[in-house]
């Protein structure tokens, strides 16, 4: 195996790990704090996500590029005098970034909520929360640039053991934190989300202390290739920051479309359905099931198929580049049938056991409300798999331009019908107008895709009706096991119920799958024993 090869999957892996034990990790942390801690968290992570992502700027990638395109020329000095002035640029940018968020907290706050006191969270709780979350923004891009000049390496290594690493210490401090205010200390729901907060700053210290011992061990030998440096050209810093911006542009749009869309929710759900006669605390429930809890179930499935899918990424490129039409095709075509295989049965499938999977990760208290808004928002992730991935190909198809079109167009759509649709239908309005958001952003992603690669979605149609066909066999009989096994009326019952509905609705959504061929011809050349039978 290659040493690229090896760090991508290395790195692949410390992505999908991150990712997974950031989604997971609500589960015990609702049941520490409810639902009334999870929107005050949500308070603070939206607007710290999107000024961490436009501090950033797609950093370890773009860094990575040009790194690595310099690399090969022989020309190391390059590299390290972008490393050099970034690591001051991106310092600022952090500070920078820090101060607005710390600044700006009352006035996001007032924003939110349009009053103190009442069962909910108050404007000074969302005020403390959003300025413990907006310190780590110090740290964070700087960070990120040290990530990327390891990767233009081809040493993934450090990136991912750092990720890693940030992520383990931030969810352990979350919830040991949370665990001890609440239950030992008998402390208030306030602070340990703020203490949950500033765990951000606590993980990207722990995750910039693995990126500084590797590159104290590293030293030596990135020195000897300094010292070899061979330079092409006498490029500037101007010239850097530009090639630099070209490269880290696309990366942004597909970074921003999530926290956007929950930006418009954060200022406008809680005060719409006020004005519609629900108390604080049940707006408030609402918005955290909404736009925490229910989404970091859904992006489970999302993670595992765009991270498969976005393997392919890189191979459509060269395809591409090399004008080779009918492999990237092909490629096009698994791309698209990888990701309906995988994330639309488990949407579909969230969608159905939506009651029970809500009571038994949540509690039996909060099934009824939880799963109803979970079982109108689990079809979201078809949606966000689709729009990343046809985002990823535009990439790929070096027409990087028109994500950012797309995702203009479909936060457009968001922010003009999210009130309109949350005064009609309540709640359930806000995923509405986040569907019509993402479906328009697909659709335009779709015609660009086909205008500019020739790409015929005629097998993907086919593909589309039979995995339809599969999910509605799969779907039926786990409605019908369920309406076997009857009501529940305890939290083990509820898991037993959930435990048996997955596993009946992955036999039969599998056994169809291997019978038909679908398996092999998605997934055949990835598993050995479909490959033997194949």
């Amino acid at each position: 195996m290659s040493r690229l090869l090896r760090g991508t999957l290395i790195l692949s892996a410390a992505t999908f790990f991150s990712k997974f034990i950031g989604l997971i990790f609500v589960i015990p942390f609702t049941n520490l704090v409810e639902e009334k801690g999870m929107a005050l968290y949500g308070y603070a992570y939206i607007p710290y996500t999107i000024l961490l992502s436009i501090s950033t700027m797609g950093v370890p990638l773009a860094v990575s590029k040009f790194v690595s395109k310099y690399n090969a020329l022989g020309d190391y000095a390059a590299g390290r005098k972008l490393l050099k002035s970034g690591l001051l640029v991106m310092t600022l940018t952090g500070i920078i970034a820090f101060l607005i968020l710390y600044m700006l907290a009352p006035v996001l706050a007032h924003q939110i909520i349009d009053e103190k006191g009442g069962q909910g969270n108050s404007i000074d709780d969302i005020t403390l929360v959003i300025r413990m979350v907006s310190t780590a923004l110090i740290i964070v891009p700087s960070m990120s640039l040290i990530r990327g000049y390891f990767q233009g390496f081809q040493s993934m290594g450090p990136t991912a053991v750092s990720q890693v690493v940030e992520q383990i210490v931030r969810i352990v401090f979350i919830l040991v934190g949370s665990f001890v205010v609440i239950n030992i200390l008998d402390g208030e729901t306030t602070t340990a989300v703020a203490l949950s907060t500033f765990a951000a700053t606590l993980g990207a210290v722990a995750g910039l202390a693995v990126l500084i011992w590797y590159w104290i061990k590293r030293k030596p030998h990135l020195q000897k290739m300094y010292d070899k440096s061979k330079p092409v050209a006498n490029i500037s810093l101007m010239d850097i920051y530009k090639e630099t911006i070209k490269y880290a542009i696309p990366f942004v749009a597909v970074g921003l479309a999530i926290p956007l869309y929950q930006l418009v929710d954060q200022f406008t759900i809680v005060n719409t359905l006020k004005d519609m006669d629900y108390s604080q605390k049940e707006a408030e429930s609402v918005f955290a099931i909404i736009t925490q809890i229910a989404h970091k179930l859904v992006m489970i499935p999302v993670s595992l198929a765009t991270a498969l899918a976005l393997t392919l990424i890189p191979v459509i490129t060269k395809s591409f580049t090399e004008d080779n039409k009918d492999v990237l095709n092909k490629q096009i075509t698994q791309t698209f049938q990888m990701v309906l295989f995988l994330t639309a049965p488990a949407a579909i499938g969230l969608t159905v056991l939506a009651y029970p999977a809500y009571g038994a990760l949540f509690g039996m208290s909060a099934m009824d409300t939880g799963g109803y808004y979970l079982q109108w928002y689990a079809p979201t992730a078809l949606w966000f798999a689709m729009f990343t991935v046809t985002a990823a190909i535009l990439q790929g198809l070096n027409q990087q331009r028109y994500a950012f079109i797309s995702l203009s167009v479909g936060f457009l759509a968001k922010l003009l019908l999210n009130k309109p649709l949350l005064l009609a239908f309540g709640g359930t309005g806000s995923v509405i107008a986040t569907d019509i958001g993402y479906t328009l952003s697909i659709w335009f992603n779709l015609y660009i895709i086909k205008k500019y690669s020739g790409f015929s979605f005629k097998w993907v149609y086919r593909r589309t009706v039979l995995i339809s066909v599969f999910i509605v066999a799969m779907s039926i009989t786990v409605i019908f096991v369920s309406m076997l096994l009857g009501e529940t009326e305890t939290r083990i019952e509820t898991v037993m119920k959930l435990t048996v509905g997955i596993l009946t609705g992955g036999a039969v959504y599998g056994f169809l799958s291997y019978r038909s061929g679908l398996l092999t011809i998605i997934l055949g050349d990835r598993i050995p024993f479909l490959r033997r039978r194949k």
